[in-house]
């Protein structure tokens, strides 16, 4: 009986044991295949949330890099419009000065060409036809009062000529140079109402290129005749000294000066031709001066020596 139960027990107990212990064991499994899924499914999320913030940074990067090559591109394009233009300006600039400087070396070749004939043709004439009634009246001893006025006349017309051939291309400058002619120019407009002041410590034997001389003349002579014109003043200077290869002019008045910023309203004084001459010289030009507070204006004119 006792070998029946043991075997009933062996027989119907332990495949319920083994049933009970595979099924744990399934379970387990199972338990662990849902894990792992579950991890699987969370890195497989966290992997899309990085490629979805990799995949943002990319695009606000693009964005950031679109935009910054706009901007340099805007600014690049601007800035070769603002090349263009300055060239445009630059190249008018420089057609308008050549064709100042065209109309003033056409001007001083055309006031050459007048003073030379004004003195050597018609100053001649008159002195001749002047000879001609002083020996005419000597020879025949004629004492009349047309002749005397004749004679006159032609005096007159003599001594105008040679001022307006003086003006044009002075005598003194052909022959002796700018320093006498500048001397020169100082002592003609000197009068009560206003003095003018010269000092030179260049050589007054010293010449220039003929060229060189003219054009400084003219410019100075122009200055001088605002100074007399617009300054109100009683005393001007003109200083001439060289320095390093340059030669330098100072011209100071003790007249009402003027807003030497505001040179656009002030072109009836002529500045502006002054300062292409000088440019062609290859020169530079100051202005110091204030309006209508008695200390005068200076200008000071630095040219190389040619």
């Amino acid at each position: 009986m006792s070998f029946i139960r043991v075997f009933i027990l062996v027989f119907f107990f332990v495949p319920i044991e083994n049933k009970a212990f595979s099924q744990d064991t399934i379970s387990s499994e199972k338990s662990k295949t849902t894990i792992s899924e579950s991890s699987n499914k969370t890195n497989v999320f966290k992997q899309i949330k990085l490629e979805q913030l990799r995949n943002k940074k990319v695009v606000s990067l693009s964005i950031v890099l679109i935009i910054i090559l706009f901007f340099l591109f805007y600014f690049v394009y601007q800035n070769n419009r603002l090349k263009q233009k300055i060239k445009r300006k630059d190249t008018k600039q420089k057609i308008l000065l050549n064709v100042i400087n065209a109309g003033i070396d056409s001007q001083e070749t055309e006031q050459k060409k007048i003073a030379s004939f004004l003195h050597d043709n018609i100053n001649s004439l008159l002195s001749s036809a002047g000879l001609h009634l002083n020996v005419f009246t000597t020879k025949t001893n004629i004492q009349s009062e047309e002749i005397q006025k004749a004679k006159a006349i032609l005096a007159q017309a003599h001594d105008l000529l040679r001022d307006i051939s003086h003006d044009l291309v002075p005598t003194l400058l052909v022959r002796f140079g700018l320093i006498y002619a500048l001397e020169d120019l100082c002592e003609r407009n000197s009068n009560s109402s206003i003095e003018f002041a010269f000092s030179s410590s260049v050589a007054s034997e010293i010449r220039y290129s003929e060229k060189f001389e003219t054009k400084l003349y003219f410019i100075v002579s122009e200055l001088v005749s605002n100074i007399i014109n617009h300054s109100e003043a009683k005393k001007a200077q003109i200083s001439l000294h060289e320095n390093k290869n340059q030669l330098i002019i100072i011209i100071h008045d003790n007249g009402k000066g003027f807003d030497s910023e505001k040179l656009n309203e002030i072109e009836g004084f002529g500045l502006n031709r002054i300062r292409v001459r000088i440019k062609k010289l290859k020169g530079s030009f100051s202005i110091i001066s204030r309006a209508n507070e008695n200390t005068g204006t200076s200008i000071k004119i630095k040219v190389p020596i040619s």
